[in-house]
């Protein structure tokens, strides 16, 4: 019969040997996992133009761009995450250092 540790998810054995604070944000078990909530960063490098980054369950992030309004960015990110290009690794890790460590979502 298998081990807990054999049965464990490939991407909950990666959550735990990130460094804080991703450690304690990326699920390390199934609860955790349920209870999962992205964590979600922009930048607006113009008013009408917005990047917005996020966070993934599978212990990785991504980062998408994408012309909007600029009236609200609150309100328009959602659609950036939606409808926007995805960001080439090395352009999003300069836009959102902050990252640094986690995988960045192929």
């Amino acid at each position: 019969m298998p081990t807990d540790e054999l049965q464990e998810h490939p991407s909950f054995m990666l959550a735990k040997s990130l460094p804080e604070p991703w450690r304690t944000h990326f699920p390390k078990s199934r609860e955790e996992a349920l209870a999962f909530r992205p964590y979600m960063e922009r930048s607006a490098l113009a008013s009408r133009v917005l990047v917005v980054a996020k966070t993934r369950i599978e212990c990785a992030w991504s980062a998408y761009i994408d012309a909007v309004p600029g009236e609200n960015h609150d309100r328009e990110q959602d659609s950036v995450l939606q409808d926007g290009s995805k960001l080439l690794e090395r352009i999003a890790r300069v836009l959102f250092p902050r990252f640094e460590g986690v995988p960045y979502a192929k």
